[in-house]
């Protein structure tokens, strides 16, 4: 039985970690902790020829692990957010890990890569690398600050290109998967706010704003898509929350959902089914909507105070968090190198750094 099998639902989704015991702080960073010196197996993309193929160890030596970039990103999040807020039985190994890797000279290499490679993890991984130096801003301590100086220069790139390549984008992608442009958004607002870059959140919140403020009817009933492991309705709700005042977010949202209590359109706050004897990528896709879907509606309740909406919602992110909980703690490599990272973001919303005032 894992720690978090018989978690309350509600105290899950009210987003303070105090009442996670030891063992299932350990058990959250079990696989992150893993997983990030874990080169193989890896989705290293697209390969030339066998002449040009390079180790992903050698092109990110700081990123190469979890499979995929992104996922190594998210994994230092979750074990530097779990080292600032906790305890941590593992506290020696994590930081030993985080040591090995969060090197001037790794750095150096991981900033060139995206010297020559400007589109690389756009938006999803920028997303996650702004969420760790949030993470690592955040932490009053001397490793925290190590790192921080450490990883500055590939952070300064991001933002750069956040500005420049993201922001600037025509339309935004309404997907359920890593081209979700409301996810990165509100990842880039969070670390504005909470580093003070005030001319980004001017920026982000300008961008929000004009990809999402006119939206309308929005077709729910249609999620979801296939891969989804986000909700492009519901990320794009727990964006809007945070970029608009609470009486234009409840206008906003009369506007932007359907009658959401109403079939077909109840769907949305329903969790979703996951087939035990499905494809193991999907069905652990599903798992992370579950829980992301969980930390939107949480979120989006928080914010409608007295609106018609805000009970449903967040009885609603109950029930998600009680599915994704069940089964987000799997052996199987295709979840397990990310879904913890979403269990520590959903068990922890409240506890800074996400979506701050």
């Amino acid at each position: 039985m894992h720690p978090l099998d018989a978690a309350d639902p509600a105290t899950a989704v009210a987003g303070r970690g105090d009442w996670i015991e030891p063992d299932a702080v350990e058990a959250i960073t079990e696989h992150p902790l893993d997983c990030v010196g874990t080169e193989f197996p890896h989705w290293i993309g697209s390969v030339d020829s066998a002449e040009g193929f390079e180790r992903p160890a050698d092109q990110h030596p700081v990123f190469h692990g979890c499979f995929d970039w992104h996922s190594a990103v998210h994994s230092h999040w979750s074990l530097v957010r779990a080292l600032r807020l906790f305890d941590h039985p593992a506290e020696p190994e994590i930081v030993r890990t985080v040591d090995a890797r969060l090197t001037a000279e790794n750095v150096e290499r991981e900033v060139a890569y995206f010297e020559d490679n400007e589109a690389f993890e756009k938006p999803y991984g920028w997303a996650w690398l702004l969420r760790l130096a949030a993470e690592l801003h955040l932490w009053n301590d001397d490793r925290a600050e190590r790192w921080r100086e450490a990883l500055r220069p590939l952070e300064d790139r991001i933002v750069e290109l956040f500005e420049a390549e993201f922001l600037t984008g025509d339309r935004p992608f309404r997907v359920g998967t890593h081209d979700n442009s409301a996810f990165a958004l509100a990842a880039g607002l969070d670390y504005a706010r909470v580093v003070g870059n005030d001319s980004l959140e001017a920026g982000v919140a300008e961008t929000s704003r004009r990809f999402f403020g006119d939206d309308e009817d929005y077709p729910v009933e249609y999620e979801p898509i296939g891969w989804d492991f986000v909700s492009p309705a519901l990320a794009e709700a727990d964006l809007m929350r945070r970029v608009l005042d609470p009486p234009a977010f409840g206008a906003w949202l009369d506007a932007f959902l359907p009658d959401v209590t109403a079939a077909p359109y109840d769907a949305i706050v329903e969790p979703v089914d996951v087939d035990p004897g499905s494809d193991g990528g999907v069905e652990l896709h599903l798992v992370g909507l579950n829980l992301s879907k969980a930390w939107c509606l949480a979120g989006i309740a928080d914010a409608l105070g007295e609106h018609r909406y805000a009970d449903a919602f967040a009885e609603s992110a109950e029930r998600h968090a009680e599915r994704g909980l069940s089964r987000a703690f799997t052996e199987d490599y295709a979840g397990a190198h990310w879904l913890s990272s979403f269990v520590l973001y959903l068990l922890t919303r409240e506890e800074g750094g996400i979506a701050p005032g």
